[in-house]
């Protein structure tokens, strides 16, 4: 198995970052409509990649800061160059052992959970990392019910955690996240199994103190 960081690395700079920003954003887009985010907050992306999620977020109004982190230097080097805004930061680091004190009222991740060595480590780090009421979206094309893209671990070399609707809330819900979830269709999309089957977005919410 290649090591995920060197992995994205060979796609930071050879237009595949760009072509999963384009197949993404308008899921992406529809979903974060939905969020009521009427007062300020921090932001994190994991798994940002060239940083385009959090380029949008750090547009908000009520964004105080937003940050992404990537386990691929290339990744990371790409969101550098893309920046639009002092509210960015952007780290190389894996999320099962980034050490900060910072906390968060969203965490994002588009296409990553699943990459983690641990999805379980990963869920009970982003927890910790969320203030308490604070939410985590994940959203994935790469789930079992999704029969197109559940072959997808066939051809790439690279650790993929296939899991099912049922059982990606199984595990947020043991992480400590009360736990709902959606399916996001792109009707514009030339996929037929984007048009009729859609993302799945995972949401965890950290209870109250």
């Amino acid at each position: 198995m290649v090591n995920t960081g060197k992995f994205f690395d060979r796609w930071a700079f050879n237009g595949r970052a760009e072509a999963m920003q384009s197949e993404h954003v308008n899921p992406v887009r529809q979903f974060l409509r939905r969020v009521d985010m009427e007062i300020p907050f921090r932001f994190l992306d994991v798994g940002c990649g060239n940083g385009w999620v959090v380029r949008i977020m750090a547009g908000h109004d009520n964004c105080k800061a937003a940050a992404g982190i990537d386990a691929s230097k290339n990744m990371i080097k790409n969101a550098q160059g893309k920046r639009r805004s002092g509210k960015e930061t952007y780290i190389v680091g894996d999320i099962e052992c980034w050490k900060t004190r910072k906390r968060f009222d969203y965490i994002f991740s588009m296409e990553a959970i699943y990459y983690t060595a641990s999805p379980k480590r990963a869920l009970e780090r982003i927890f910790g990392l969320l203030d308490p009421g604070g939410m985590f979206f994940c959203g994935m094309d790469f789930y079992a019910e999704n029969k197109i893209t559940s072959r997808w671990s066939d051809t790439m070399d690279v650790v993929m955690h296939l899991h099912s609707r049922k059982e990606w809330k199984a595990i947020f819900e043991d992480a400590g996240f009360s736990t709902t979830s959606t399916l996001v269709r792109d009707p514009s999309d030339r996929k037929r199994w984007k048009r009729d089957i859609g993302t799945l977005f995972v949401t965890g919410i950290k209870p109250s103190a």
